[in-house]
């Protein structure tokens, strides 16, 4: 009776040290998703940053009032793919933020703020101030590691536009790394914005960030055998571009994936017509996650992707009317922030991606 009583005692305090314990939740599924947030900007320049245009007196007489007003429907569209699963994303991938604070002014929001949403931010070398970050759920989630890794042109297979001084001067975002489990399991995930398309021949700058994602990826599978990973962002490249068929090896389906590839859902699904943004009239899907072998074909009572939309798709583009415009030229478009230099109190001219794993 006095052996039971000490076990019983050991294991109280072993609860009572470890908070985390307490806190996990066994969840049966899982969202994993990716939102280009459209330059969320605070109203204060950061040194050393082209952001001049997002201050009180700059382009975009951009006030505390429509900042405010921005987070509160970033927040509320959050909130609506919460409400529609009924779960928060376990992880949320995000993209054109300036800084660490405006994540610390969006997680505390009245809509979302109950998800407890921590954030894994590193500033990045971008001219503009924007990087990739991640949020997640520490009920859920439970990090272990967290790097920022910059673009290079060390490529072998790549011919490059830029020249050497060109390439000297060049900046964009870095691609975060995150590393954690999952009830259990390790995962990782890549959150990425490769470049820009702007000037019409930055392809080859898109395959060389795709082919870092893939390089670190494979290093990543070698280090942690069985590590299930997902890689999500704005690629500005549609999943049928070289960049995500050649460099980062997506497969239409999990059939064709071998062990250096990834499963990309959204190739089958932009060939279906559906898309996560809208260029001069044009729809495409840049907003784009895709997983390695072990998430699209797991092994049993491990955990995989799901088919969620009409239990065909493995992906999904998120859009609600109130995230769309409803009239003038753009109507049935993502609703943006600006439009023409005007502040219209929109969303983002992206809409959110998803997926969702479960055990199997």
């Amino acid at each position: 009776m006095k052996r039971l009583y000490c076990i019983s005692l050991a294991f109280a305090a072993i609860l009572f040290l470890s908070p985390s314990i307490r806190a996990q939740k066994v969840q049966k599924s899982h969202v994993i998703g990716f939102y280009n947030l459209e330059n969320l900007f605070d109203i204060y320049h950061d040194e050393g940053k082209n952001d001049y245009e997002y201050l009180p007196d700059g382009a975009n007489q951009w006030t505390e009032v429509k900042y405010r007003k921005k987070l509160h429907n970033m927040a509320e569209v959050i909130r609506a793919m919460k409400d529609d699963n009924k779960v928060y994303h376990t992880i949320l991938g995000v993209s054109e933020i300036e800084n660490r604070n405006v994540l610390e002014d969006l997680v505390i929001q009245p809509e979302i703020a109950d998800a407890n949403f921590q954030i894994v931010h590193y500033d990045g070398p971008d001219r503009r101030g924007v990087d990739c970050a991640l949020l997640y759920r520490p009920d859920q989630f439970t990090l272990l590691a967290s790097r920022s890794i910059p673009f290079n042109f060390e490529s072998s297979s790549i011919k490059f536009n830029l020249d050497s001084l060109e390439q000297i001067d060049f900046r964009t975002r870095d691609i975060l790394e995150v590393r954690g489990t999952i009830d259990g399991e390790m995962l990782a995930f890549y959150v990425t914005h490769l470049p820009s398309r702007i000037g019409g021949k930055s392809g080859d700058l898109r395959s060389r960030g795709a082919e870092i994602i893939h390089e670190n990826a494979m290093k990543l599978m070698r280090e942690y055998p069985g590590i299930k990973i997902a890689v999500m962002g704005d690629m500005n490249d549609n999943p049928t571009d070289i960049s995500m068929v050649t460099y980062l090896h997506g497969k239409e389906t999990i059939e064709e994936v071998g062990q250096e590839d990834f499963f990309n859902p959204f190739l089958s699904m932009i060939k279906a017509g559906f898309g996560s943004l809208a260029y001069q009239g044009v729809w495409s899907i840049f907003d784009i996650i895709m997983v390695n072998r072990n998430l699209a074909n797991p092994e049993k009572g491990t955990f995989g992707i799901n088919p969620i939309v009409n239990r065909k798709f493995y992906g999904r583009v998120f859009q609600k009317p109130f995230m769309t415009q409803q009239e003038g030229q753009y109507k049935g478009t993502p609703k943006r922030t600006s439009s023409n230099g005007a502040f219209i109190n929109g969303y983002s001219d992206h809409y959110p991606t998803y997926i969702v794993i479960s055990k199997k």
